[in-house]
Parts: structure tokens; sequence; C-alpha cells
């Protein structure tokens, strides 16, 4: 019992006891400033100070935008960045999905595999078939009839308006060598020229293909207003890019004779309408 009263007594002498901690100027020895502590004292303020810290970084990852910086912290925010960011992934993704079908149907007409397109007279004729109904006219249509035509008669506005079809115009000038042939799977015109001969735009339109084929060379697609398609091939280098806007008479590309096809500098010139090949020369003057 003595022993451990003893073994108290030390401890607690111990961490009473007092120092005392004197700060002086280093010249003169002059005492700046002192203070007394001991070892009790020092673990108490290293307990509060813990405490304190402790407390204030739990503080800021509790109730500061720190937190989210915390690994393997979930939050609210963040999980609604993460859904709307998947939601664009996705969407992104079924827009690629839609160019590239868009890019393998122009690929197709640039190295001539098109599908012939069959009717079924039969379903056609079944669809505009018009059950019996009755046309014999009332007085409510007479009516109706007689205000109309007495509106369309003082009508300017009607007589006015007129729809404008699209105008093309010759992407270049020279000798037309070979025309226009479905038989022979030629939808095209090809017409001679010199090489690095300007190519233009012949109507306003947007750049949706510019790309390099071994049969075909450099090409360039531009799609116009009235669903039209317009396709420059066997060029021999390229000024627009896809998505590029181009008015009318631009310069697109330089005559060419690139591509395995070629047999001399020309321009192909092909024109789509609707999905359908159509002959540049019934749409453009090339003389």
């Amino acid at each position: 019992m003595a022993k451990k009263k003893t073994n108290k007594n030390k401890l607690k002498n111990k961490l009473t006891f007092k120092y005392r901690f004197v700060v002086l100027n280093e010249e003169t020895f002059e005492e700046r400033f002192s203070f007394k502590l001991n070892r009790l004292n020092v673990i108490i303020l290293g307990s509060v100070f813990v405490f304190l810290l402790v407390g204030l970084t739990a503080f800021i990852m509790a109730f500061t935008p720190l937190r989210e910086y915390i690994p393997g912290y979930s939050s609210t925010e963040l999980k609604k960045r993460a859904s709307d960011l998947v939601y664009k992934v996705d969407s992104l993704q079924q827009q690629l999905t839609v160019n590239d079908l868009y890019i393998e149907n122009i690929q197709q007409v640039l190295i001539g595999k098109i599908k012939d397109v069959t009717f079924n007279k039969d379903s056609i004729a079944e669809q505009l078939r018009i059950e019996d109904a009755d046309f014999a006219t009332t007085p409510l249509d007479s009516t109706f009839r007689n205000e109309v035509e007495r509106e369309d008669r003082y009508s300017l506005f009607e007589r006015a308006t007129k729809k404008t079809d699209i105008v093309f115009f010759a992407p270049i000038s020279g000798k037309i060598t070979d025309t226009y042939n479905p038989k022979e799977k030629h939808y095209a015109i090809d017409i001679a020229v010199q090489k690095n001969t300007p190519v233009k735009a012949a109507a306003d339109g947007t750049v949706i293909f510019t790309g390099f084929t071994a049969d075909t060379g450099f090409v360039i697609i531009l799609e116009h207003a009235k669903g039209f398609l317009s396709v420059y091939k066997h060029n021999a280098s390229l000024h627009k890019e896809q998505g590029d806007l181009v008015k009318s008479g631009e310069a697109i590309a330089n005559a060419g004779s690139t591509g395995a096809l070629s047999t001399g500098p020309h321009l192909h010139f092909e024109l789509w309408n609707d999905g359908y090949a159509v002959n540049p020369l019934n749409f453009i003057d090339f003389k």
C-alpha cells in the first residue's frame, strides 16, 4: 500500500511540477516575458487543441462543399449530375448511330450500290381505295363554298404569293463527255475540264460529306433545299469540310482525275432528289 501511495505521489508531483518558460533578449539577456506551466497543463491544452481541430474538421466536412472531395462520399447533386451525363451520353450515342446510318447510305450512293425500288400496285390501290360515300351536296356545303369564293376573289396575297423552286447553276464550264444514263448505272454527267479548274456549288446548301474513295477519288456532297443532293467526284482537292455552309457559285473543290474510275481531268456531277437520282440536264443549263 505504501508503495502504491508513493507511486501516485510521484506521478502527481511529475504532472504538477511547475516549470518556468522564459524568453530573453539574446544581447542584453533582458527578460521579455515568461509564464509557468506543468505537464498537466500541457496535456490539457493539447487535448483541447486536438478536440477543437477534430471538431472544426468535422464541421467543414459536414457543412461545406469540401465534403464532396471525401472518397466514397455520396452527394445528391453529384448523383443528379451523373444521371444527366448518362442521359446525354445515351442521346449522343443515338445521334451517332443515326449519323453512321446516314453516312453509310451516302457511301452507297458514292460507290454505286443503289437498290431498285419496287412498288406493289395492289397495295397502293388498296390504300387509295375510297369507301362508298355520299358526295351529294347540301345547303350548308353551298353556303360554305360561296363564302370561300367570295374571300378568294378579293384576296391579293394568295395571288401574289408564289412558291419559288430551287435554282441550280452549272458547277463548272466544260465539254460534256458522258451524259445521264440509268440503264448503264451512270447517274451523272461527266464534264471534261483542265486540272485544278474551280468546282462551284450548284446552289446554296450544307456540306454533308467530304472524303476519298479508291474508285471516285476526292468526293464532296452538298445538301440543298427541297430534298436535293449534289455530288461532285474525282476532284483534285477539296476546299470545304463536313458541316460547312456554302453559297451558290462558291468554290468548293478543284477538278482533277483522282480515283480508279477516272480517265482524265473531269467533274463527275450527280443530282439527287428525295433519294432518287435525277438528270442534271433537266435542272441545269451547261451551255
